[in-house]
């Protein structure tokens, strides 16, 4: 549970533990069962502080959603300034970053957000940025390693688009059905289409 203590009370503290409570409960139940009251019920504020900071459930629901996107944007960008400069291991890398890992909640919420947003015009612009985002990181390393004569890709961005897709429906298999494919045949299955699309 996510309480406002000693620390919280400032306009920042709080919106930041709001944020983290509508995320276990997208966690626990989904993004259709977050409500307000619920929200502060788990932070120990009135209804009408979470809808001071946030306009209304969408927006709520979309700032979290942003905010724990931002989290592995920031993971991802730490990595690739500490990588050296060999696209081939940048690349490998940020596929495994975009990847389900370890409890995977980032991918469940990527599924729920998904599947909210065909309903959310706001997730959905949210959702398509958050995802472009990472595609534009890949297409920028395969550039790179084009660039560089270590990889041998005519098209840049669709080899991004075709891997982030498979990526993608394989992270659905494992994170919806508990697994069916496992995190070791993900990461075979991306190297061998990565090593076909990037001529290795």
């Amino acid at each position: 549970m996510t309480v406002v203590t000693r620390n919280t009370k400032d306009a920042a503290g709080r919106r930041e533990a709001i944020l983290n409570a509508t995320l276990e409960i997208i966690e626990k139940s989904g993004i259709d069962r977050v409500r307000g009251a619920d929200v502060a019920k788990r932070v120990g504020v009135s209804v009408g502080l979470i809808f001071y900071h946030f306009d209304n459930l969408e927006t709520l629901i979309a700032s979290a959603v942003e905010y724990a996107a931002n989290r592995d944007v920031k993971g991802r960008d730490e990595m690739l300034a500490r990588q050296n400069s060999d696209p081939q291991a940048r690349l490998r890398e940020v596929l495994r970053e975009y990847g389900p890992t370890g409890s995977a909640f980032g991918w469940r919420l990527w599924v729920e957000s998904w599947s909210a947003s065909l309903r959310d015009d706001q997730l959905r612009k949210l959702v398509a940025a958050l995802d472009s985002g990472w595609r534009e990181a890949i297409i920028s390393i395969i550039e790179d390693g084009v660039d560089r004569g270590v990889f041998d890709c005519p098209d840049p961005a669709g080899a991004a688009w075709r891997l982030t897709s498979m990526l993608d429906g394989l992270a659905v298999q494992h994170v919806v059905f508990d697994g069916a494919v496992s995190i070791e045949q993900i990461d075979d299955w991306i190297g061998l289409a990565a090593s076909r699309e990037l001529g290795l």
